[in-house]
């Protein structure tokens, strides 16, 4: 057996023993069905599906229909089991405790055969003393008990009203009555996700033993003091004294970078203790505030606090200190009614640019750190500052809080309910109130964390009837609403955390929604809040379908992932858009025919005599058009920071559903399973870059806005140019004169009639022409070049077949690859299939006869493997 046995706490005075020691069961355990027919090892981390699959007892559980064979995995009552002996003699602890930071989640645990406790809550930490229990040769047990069942019981006893919804859409193939269980919901299904109710140990578990007193936690949140302008750090650690007196001592806390270093005298009185302590930093010490992702740097400094207590025990602690202040403003905008809704970061406005996060893998041991810091790099390299940890999945891991922390990534942390009224006995908020504490306490020294939100679209379900509540009976769910996210919820934030704005759910109407009683009459409302936005019917290229809201936290459009990655979980007869699998794996109602009847709105078709052909010109399509549509959705938002347009606008952010993908499957994701960057992801690389002209026609009048999120004002040109479809040379090109562009705004930089355009640039039609356009100074670019099409591709004249060629080189760790194209060619993509890595751009408009682009490998490759799986394809090849 590999010992896992940390030395937590310093060694008291010479020849005495240590002050806690720390011994992990992770590793191997053994796990058995119900009736004990089915015995087999299973890794702790884990759950029972990866354990099945690890043996070989099951095949991968995203392959093909195996959402459905597998269902009887979830539909059984496992058991987890392990017999281990303590590598230190137990008598001499006063103190024995069991840890589990995850248990997945409903179970009945004991401890060498006796009942010690049981877990009811995915979210919560559970700590049980078993001083008493313990032996030199010991045996834990956690016997689980079906999640879906436990969910079906519950709501089953809740005798008084239903709590709906009962089930998820028929399309879904999912399990019923998820907002009975303090679970992972989107884990019995969603519409971008398959339904694996998990069972298992999901995160550590250990025995920790100690004598004298024991740090049970530690957290701290710096507070800036504006009167006194001056930063403070406040401290809070819990103690378990199990000293039969009093226990004094001193801390001393210190930053060195700072300069700073301040000492305290404590007594803990025995039984369980808070200390707080409040540490000033001089105003006449510089302190570099935390910036997110395009906006400055995220500096932190090293602190120490170290507690000198009687006997000799020390107990020292380390963590990275961040300094950063965040508002939510909502205040009234002059010829707007309504209120505002952006956040300022260090007293700076700043708008909100980025994606909403659901959990990337439906089996947490899967997600590795090599996969977090992958998706998370994505975010930053597409020029994003913000990620919504929506409120249908989990609250990850520390380590995902870390790296955004690192990488100056916003979060905007949902608490975990969504799409679900949910029941407010007393046995449910009791467990809800454990969470919210624990998470709160867990996550609160996270700068990225800078709003908190009660949950996703519930007051929005419960207001705009989704569940069809009769009238008379709605007062009883706005209570148990107001109860759970105001009367529990928000008080727990209030008193735990005050660094921070809280919002009772998303959209909301915010300030508007507190005034009217906690919810609002509309809460999706352009004049408050924020929005979530989705409409697969009207054309997306014409903007004017888009809400000029305050803040848009949800919108977006489907798109299949590549066939490398549909290929690893399908076989031949799956290889088609009309296919059973395709079907099955469509989980959003109509979805499939929404993004062709979108697709073909502008373009072409595919209507290839080969059906594979078929299936991938089907796949690149719908890429090529959920890319357009978000891209059109996100600019009309960013233009829209600056201006009132019919009483409407002051956008400040937008956050499009969703980053990544669960499995391998349609969504709304710009990232496939693995992390595979769509054609979307390229494009927001461009749509959220820092300096961006955005065009756009109104009343036949083309217009370019000048869109910054700099911090400083800037001196440039615009350049304006006009290609036909059949000429790789532009037929018109035009400069403006120096402007200075205002750092933080939205100005219109250009006006012209398209009649104008069209008769300057010679023998152009709509159908004929494409516009591009571009800042730069000393013709130095500053901003991606951007394009708008005058008419839809399916109507273009001149488009030709584009033959593209590469020639691919290396230098270091980067591939090069010079292209060159025969004709103009819109929506060129370059894919080498499964080698992991990104392109520098891609899904890109081919308006010159060259282009150089590189490819960034995340694994050793080589340039002939890289030569084998190279494709190009562009809209061309499939006219």
């Amino acid at each position: 057996m590999r010992l896992h046995l940390i030395l937590l706490l310093a060694l008291c005075s010479t020849g005495s023993t240590a002050a806690a020691l720390s011994y992990s069961l992770r590793g191997n355990w053994s796990i058995c069905n119900g009736n004990g027919s089915l015995e087999l090892p299973g890794a702790v981390p884990g759950c029972v599906h990866s354990a099945l699959f690890q043996q070989g007892l099951i095949q991968d559980s995203y392959y093909r229909f195996n959402d459905l064979n597998y269902r009887w995995i979830s539909l059984d009552n496992w058991t987890y089991s392990k017999e281990f002996k303590f590598p230190f003699e137990i008598s001499k602890w006063q103190k024995v405790n069991l840890i589990l930071e995850g248990v997945d989640t409903i179970s009945k645990i004991l401890f060498n055969e006796v009942t010690i406790g049981e877990t009811d809550n995915m979210f919560n930490r559970y700590s049980f003393d078993i001083t008493n229990v313990v032996r030199d040769v010991n045996s834990i047990e956690l016997r689980f008990q079906s999640a879906v069942l436990y969910a079906a019981q519950q709501s089953k006893a809740h005798t008084r009203y239903p709590v709906p919804p009962d089930c998820p859409p028929l399309v879904q193939k999912g399990e019923c009555h998820v907002n009975f269980v303090r679970k992972e919901q989107c884990s019995f299904s969603w519409d971008w996700g398959p339904s694996f109710p998990t069972q298992g140990i999901w995160k550590d578990v250990r025995i920790e033993a100690y004598n004298i007193c024991h740090l049970n936690y530690f957290t701290f949140s710096p507070i800036y003091d504006k009167s006194a302008q001056e930063w403070n750090l406040e401290i809070e650690a819990t103690f378990d004294v199990v000293s039969s007196k009093p226990v004094g001592g001193q801390v001393i806390v210190a930053i060195p970078k700072l300069q700073t270093q301040q000492m305290y005298n404590i007594e803990l009185q025995p039984g369980k203790r808070i200390v707080e302590l409040f540490l000033n930093i001089s105003k006449n010490i510089t302190v570099e505030t935390w910036w997110p992702h395009g906006h400055g740097n995220q500096t932190g400094y090293n602190m120490t606090i170290l507690f000198e207590l009687d006997g000799g025990l020390n107990i020292e602690k380390s963590a990275k200190v961040y300094f950063r202040t965040v508002e939510l403003i909502e205040e009234p905008i002059k010829g707007s009614p309504g209120l505002s809704f952006y956040f300022k970061i260090n007293g700076f406005p700043i708008f909100l640019k980025g994606s909403n996060w659901i959990p990337a893998d439906s089996f947490q041991d899967r997600v590795t750190s090599e996969l977090l810091r992958l998706l998370l790099q994505s975010v930053v390299d597409a020029n994003m500052n913000t990620l919504r940890v929506w409120g249908g999945g989990i609250y990850e891991q520390d380590e995902f809080y870390e790296l955004c922390d690192e990488l100056g990534i916003m979060v905007w942390q949902d608490f975990m309910f969504a799409c679900a009224l949910y029941p407010t006995d007393q046995g449910f908020l009791d467990s809800v109130r454990a969470e919210v504490a624990y998470q709160i306490k867990r996550l609160k020294s996270h700068p990225s964390i800078i709003i908190w939100s009660g949950n996703n679209e519930n007051e929005e379900a419960l207001m705009m009837n989704w569940y069809h509540i009769n009238f008379t009976d709605r007062p009883i769910y706005i209570k148990d609403y107001v109860t759970l996210y105001v009367k529990n919820i928000r008080e727990l934030v209030l008193a735990g955390d005050k660094s921070r704005p809280f919002i009772t759910s998303s959209p909301t109407n915010g300030a508007e929604t507190v005034a009217e009683g906690w919810v609002s009459q509309n809460p999706n409302s352009n004049y408050f809040g924020d929005v979530h936005f989705y409409d697969y019917i009207s054309d997306c290229w014409n903007w004017k379908v888009f809400p000029k809201a305050r803040f848009a936290s949800e919108y977006g459009y489907q798109s299949w992932p590549s066939f490398s990655t549909l290929e690893k979980v399908s076989s031949t007869e799956d290889w088609s858009f009309s296919s059973k699998f395709s079907l099955h794996r469509q989980h959003h109602e109509g979805g499939n025919k929404q993004m062709l009847y979108q697709a073909g709105l502008h373009f072409k078709l595919p209507k290839s005599t080969d059906p594979l052909r078929t299936f991938k010109d089907t796949i690149y399509l719908t890429q090529v058009m959920q890319a357009q549509c978000v891209k059109t959705e996100t600019e009309f938002y960013r233009r829209s920071r600056s201006e009132i347009v019919d009483q409407q606008g002051h956008t400040m952010g937008a956050l499009y559903w969703q980053l990544s993908d669960i499995w391998q499957a349609p969504s709304w994701a710009s990232l496939e399973y693995g992390g595979k960057w769509k054609m979307l992801h390229y494009f927001a690389q461009n749509f959220f870059a820092p300096l961006l002209p955005v065009g756009f026609e109104n009343e036949h009048t083309f217009y370019i806005y000048g869109v910054s999120d700099l911090h400083s004002d800037y001196s440039m040109t615009l350049t304006v140019r006009v290609h036909t479809w059949n000429s790789l040379e532009p037929v018109c090109s035009c400069v403006t004169e120096h402007f200075v562009m205002k750092g933080g705004e939205a100005v219109r930089l250009y006006e012209e009639p398209v009649s104008e355009l069209l008769r300057r640039c010679g023998n152009c039609t709509r159908e004929s022409c494409v516009v591009s356009f571009y800042l730069s100074a000393d013709h130095e670019l500053l901003s991606p070049t951007n394009y708008h099409f005058l008419s839809s591709l399916k109507e273009a004249v001149g488009l030709c077949k584009a033959q593209i060629t590469a020639i691919i080189s290396q230098q270091g760790d980067i591939f090069v690859f010079d292209l060159e194209t025969s004709a103009v060619a819109p929506f060129v993509w370059l894919d080498v299939g499964s080698i992991p890595g990104r392109f520098s751009d891609n899904g890109f408009l081919m308006t010159e006869k060259t282009r150089t682009i590189l490819f960034y490998p995340w694994e050793p490759t080589s340039q002939s493997e890289l030569e084998q799986s190279f494709h190009v394809t562009s809209l061309t090849d499939i006219y």
